[in-house]
């Protein structure tokens, strides 16, 4: 099998089987859980942590070799190498087989999604030198296949037994997730440690790709912050997002929940303040050369108060950003701060204030 990153020849990879070559179909994506903001109740469901991290599927040969592909089923062994070495010398023992699982990286208390997508990002010649001091973790809770056998039509049920026995002892980097019965507990532990939600599992379903099903669902928690909206992103004239700040910082952008209305009122904010401001100038008389702040400014400085922050974010940098002279607040959720201080998937909840659990 070999290493180099690529999409994989859909809809099925070839592998070695011990000193035989079988075609082992992969999914054209992996089963995906739905989201959901409530815990399904049952005898019918079983409960997983959701691990913080990104999906990774392994295919081992039997025989030595072992690739890794993402989500979108692009092979991964460049970006993961240590991973993929250390299946590859377990290859022989676990035999042919394709796992499912999360990769994370491990903070010594909770997954870092932060930690995981730096790695991401490592490209180039010599990123396997730089990779050393590794608290990668590969979480596993499917086995597609054992051998030659599909496990795929099996119930899940019985896949995580399979899982479970062939892994007893999974040794370093390997962990196979815990599952548990009672969600109301495990929700009420996830709240209480900080952890990213619960995964609800259907323990008679088969293995179907994708999110065209209910029997994988997800329920995420979320921080909910009050934050300032300092600044509008334009484009084409349109607004296309907010500017966040916290505590006088640059927070982010968000127009998740930005809705057609609220884009019309923030266009009419823009139009009176450029008015005002027009007014100023022409009662002072300070717009003596026949130009306006926003022609001065350039397309990353729109017209409007000058901006906020000691320097421009990179995020914004080739933006239109309409400074407002005026800040206000909204509430937005989102599912964490990470450690450049930026918000992680910002929703936005509503204008003006409320009380904050979290913080901000």
């Amino acid at each position: 099998m070999g290493t180099s990153e690529g999409k994989v020849g859909m809809p099925v990879e070839r592998l070695s089987v011990g000193n035989r070559v079988g075609a082992l179909p992969l999914p054209a994506e992996p089963m995906a859980p739905v989201f959901d903001d409530r815990l399904p109740e049952g005898e019918d469901w079983v409960y997983q942590l959701k691990w913080d991290g990104v999906r990774i599927l392994a295919a081992l040969d039997g025989a030595g070799g072992a690739e890794l592909y993402s989500k979108r089923m692009l092979v991964k062994n460049g970006t993961y190498p240590e991973l993929a070495a250390m299946l590859s010398e377990r290859s022989a023992e676990l035999g042919p087989c394709v796992l499912d699982g999360e990769l994370v990286y491990w903070d010594g208390v909770r997954p870092s999604f932060q930690k995981v997508l730096q790695r991401e990002r490592m490209r180039g010649p010599g990123t396997s030198g730089r990779l050393e001091d590794s608290g990668l973790l590969y979480v596993l809770f499917d086995l597609l296949y054992d051998g030659s056998e599909d496990l795929r039509p099996m119930p899940y049920g019985e896949r995580y037994a399979r899982l479970r026995s062939k892994l007893p002892d999974p040794g370093p980097m390997l962990l196979v997730t815990d599952t548990f019965r009672d969600g109301a507990a495990l929700w009420a532990w996830v709240e209480a440690n900080g952890w990213e939600g619960v995964v609800s599992k259907r323990d008679r379903s088969p293995y179907r790709e994708g999110k065209k099903h209910r029997d994988w669902l997800k329920k995420k928690t979320k921080l909910l912050l009050d934050v300032d909206i300092v600044g509008i992103k334009l484009r084409e004239g349109r607004v296309a997002s907010l500017v966040m700040a916290i505590k006088g910082e640059f927070a982010g952008s968000v127009s998740l929940g930005l809705d057609e209305p609220m884009r019309r009122v923030l266009i009419e904010q823009i139009a009176r303040e450029r008015n005002d401001a027009d007014g100023d100038r022409n009662d002072s008389g300070s717009n003596q050369r026949g130009h306006s702040r926003r022609e001065l400014a350039g397309p990353a400085l729109e017209a409007g108060a000058a901006m906020p922050f000691r320097a421009l974010p990179a995020e914004l940098k080739n933006e239109t950003v309409y400074w407002l002279q005026k800040p206000f607040g909204c509430r937005v959720t989102g599912l964490e701060m990470t450690a450049a201080g930026l918000l992680r998937h910002p929703k936005l909840a509503g204008f003006g204030r409320g009380t904050d659990k979290h913080g901000g």
